[in-house]
């Protein structure tokens, strides 16, 4: 995986230490605490983001309507103010970046829901939706979201669930010879923590999905995108690039906060 150098006001926010996360020191920043760390000889990162302290948000296209496409341009983007602590590629998206399925940004949804089985990951029921609203997360089964019609300030439709009321995805093989790099989150029973992890190598469905489940407890986790995931995490000194990206999910922190 290729990664850049962060513009050194952005490595700043490297500030405390912690050990939050399964055992390790990781890096924080204000409300986004980030680490390194092995799961069954496999290479993760994770970042915990505290929605009491940080604002998670989707990213799509600047005020000119163009589509950010790379976390630095929506870091660049934040007003004088803000500082953005962490972002992954926020679901899937069709070759022009427009999201497939749901997708929802300061409150206007902006690609409705699917909830047809379909080809690839996405069509690979059940999927899901990541639901950020009033401070709270939720990854809702996409039918069940269909059907209860909760409110969003921001959402994003993927899949599969990786894990669903503490069970991994019926589909899932714990021998399966297909690895990818993959990115997802899950969300703590409170909807206070998001959990957002990417694997650092290739690896199974089965194995990404107990991550979550058996690493951190989650007992309803997504899956975001695989292949062409990537992480922004300035604690980690680490800024993932490569060909445009779709919808970016990030971490939004007051950059005073951030770089005391």
């Amino acid at each position: 995986m290729l990664t850049a150098k962060i513009n050194p006001v952005l490595c700043a926010l490297l500030v405390g230490l912690s050990t939050t996360l399964s055992g390790a020191v990781p890096a924080i920043a204000s409300g986004v605490t980030c680490l390194r760390f092995d799961f069954e000889d496999a290479p993760f990162t994770a970042c915990k983001i505290d929605l009491t302290q940080a604002q998670m948000r989707l990213f799509l296209r600047d005020e000119a309507g163009e589509i950010y496409g790379s976390f630095l341009r929506v870091a660049e983007s934040l007003p004088k103010g803000e500082a953005l602590a962490f972002a992954m590629n926020g679901g899937m998206y069709h070759p022009d970046r427009r999201p497939v399925g749901l997708y929802v940004e300061a409150g206007e949804e902006q690609m409705r829901i699917i909830t047809s089985d379909g080809p690839g990951n996405f069509g690979l029921l059940p999927n899901g939706v990541f639901c950020l609203h009033e401070g709270r997360a939720a990854v809702i089964e996409a039918r069940r979201f269909e059907t209860v019609a909760p409110s969003c300030d921001y959402a994003t439709q993927s899949g599969p669930m990786l894990v669903i009321e503490g069970a991994l995805h019926p589909a899932f093989l714990p021998d399966s010879t297909s690895r990818y790099i993959r990115n997802g989150v899950g969300v703590q029973d409170d909807g206070k923590i998001v959990i957002a992890v990417i694997s650092d190598t290739p690896v199974t469905f089965h194995h990404f999905a107990r991550v979550f489940r058996d690493h951190f407890g989650i007992g309803n986790a997504l899956f975001l995108d695989g292949n062409i995931s990537r992480l922004y995490a300035p604690v980690l000194e680490r800024a993932d690039f490569g060909l445009p990206l779709g919808p970016i999910l990030g971490a939004v922190v007051d950059a005073q906060t951030g770089l005391e």
